[in-house]
């Protein structure tokens, strides 16, 4: 016997470690060498603009720093989801462009979501037609630039007629060049505890319907859960809603003088960009939704088929949960694209945060604060879809035993 087999912790060691040399010829330091002079340069690129740009502002006699933020505004902005007024400060203002940035990319991934899995599974379709409506459409939305088609809707908005001539596609619904006017409902703290009462209906049902088939795998059984899901997703809501009274005051917008009254308005600046970064995102969505239902293997189908599931169902519950581990990685690069693209808004009048800070270091001349603010929004946005993605795509990775 060997003494490598005499003793196992010699048999696992791996080779010993070559002793640094002070030489040329020792490639580890060399290795080093390079790396510290490396660093040295963008240390010192950064010391300089840093010291070029401090020397720049104070020969100017630009004062520096975020105290301009409790500065009143004096800013108008034409739509906000907090109260806001011109008088209100410059932080105030960024918050409403941070808000208005957020509502238009989290409405917007959700609908480019929804619509681009539809284009991609129709591409995919037996039908013919449908088949080649979907990949026109995508050839031709991929090949436009965004900006150019946000400039196109918002033209085709702004042509529309007045509040008098307004369209009406459905009962209580306007389309004019002042925007979309829908129905809407006096909205009051009872509603507050409804919302929050179905999205805790939603969480008690997810984790009902695990204890369920936790105990379906123990025995066998297989056990209902939409009775329980909807008694509490939809009854505790309307419980806690008959509780506060069962407050119900419909606001309808109806035509005022010479504008509408009521209800609540999409302006035509948010539906135009809302629609050019839906429709062109959701071309590229579209293609990845495509390539990740070719890749799984047509046994599943065949399978699938030959126990006489219909093509809906086996697209459903076989094909695209497989499907979705090919999906979200670039997914996750076109959520962080339509974010970014929110930005061309300046192009089209939307007030989201680059319009506000632009806006706002043009007044007060905070232009590297300005545009700090800017990139640390963005950074963050960008960074947090990042994570929530990462972690999804972590949950349905295959786990090997």
């Amino acid at each position: 016997m060997s003494s490598s087999a005499a003793h196992p912790r010699l048999a696992t060691a791996g080779p010993p470690r070559r002793r640094l040399r002070l030489s040329w010829g020792d490639e580890r330091l060399r290795g080093i060498v390079w790396q510290v002079l490396v660093v040295g340069v963008v240390v010192s690129v950064f010391w300089w603009l840093w010291q070029n740009t401090v020397h720049n502002l104070e020969v100017r006699r630009i004062a520096t720093g975020f105290g301009f933020l409790e500065r009143e505004a004096g800013l108008p902005i034409g739509e906000s989801l907090i109260p806001y007024n011109p008088t209100n400060s410059y932080l105030r203002a960024l918050t409403v462009g941070v808000l208005n940035t957020l509502k238009v990319a989290i409405i917007g991934v959700v609908l480019a979501t929804l619509l681009g899995t539809l284009v991609g599974i129709a591409r995919l379709s037996n039908n013919w037609l449908l088949s080649k409506l979907a990949g026109f459409y995508v050839e031709v939305i991929r090949d436009l630039p965004l900006l150019l088609q946000l400039l196109f809707w918002y033209t085709i908005l702004q042509g529309l007629p007045g509040p008098r001539q307004a369209l009406t596609p459905v009962e209580g619904v306007y389309l004019s060049n002042r925007g979309m006017l829908l129905p809407f409902i006096e909205w009051n703290a009872a509603h507050w505890w409804s919302l929050a009462a179905m999205v805790l209906g939603i969480v008690l049902t997810r984790l009902y319907a695990r204890e369920m088939r936790r105990r379906q795998y123990a025995d066998g059984r297989p056990r209902k859960v939409w009775p329980a899901g909807l008694a509490l997703i939809l009854g505790l809501p309307l419980a806690v809603w008959a509780a506060f009274g069962a407050p119900f005051t419909p606001d309808i917008p109806a035509l005022r003088g010479f504008n509408f009254r009521g209800g609540i308005t999409v302006s035509p600046e948010f539906f135009a960009l809302l629609i050019g970064l839906v429709t062109y995102t959701a071309g590229f969505i579209a293609e990845i939704v495509r390539a990740g239902i070719l890749a799984v293997n047509t046994g599943q189908w065949e399978a699938a088929e030959a126990l006489g599931l219909r093509r809906g169902e086996i697209l459903k519950r076989i094909v695209l949960p497989q499907a979705l581990r090919v999906i979200v990685p670039p997914m996750t690069s076109q959520y962080l694209n339509l974010t970014k693209n929110s930005s061309l808004a300046v192009a089209i009048g939307y007030q989201d945060i680059v319009s506000i800070a632009n806006t706002t270091l043009n007044q007060t001349g905070q232009a590297i604060e300005g545009i700090a603010i800017i990139m640390l929004v963005y950074l963050t946005i960008s960074l947090s879809i990042s994570l929530f993605m990462n972690w999804y795509n972590a949950r349905i990775a295959l786990v090997e035993r």
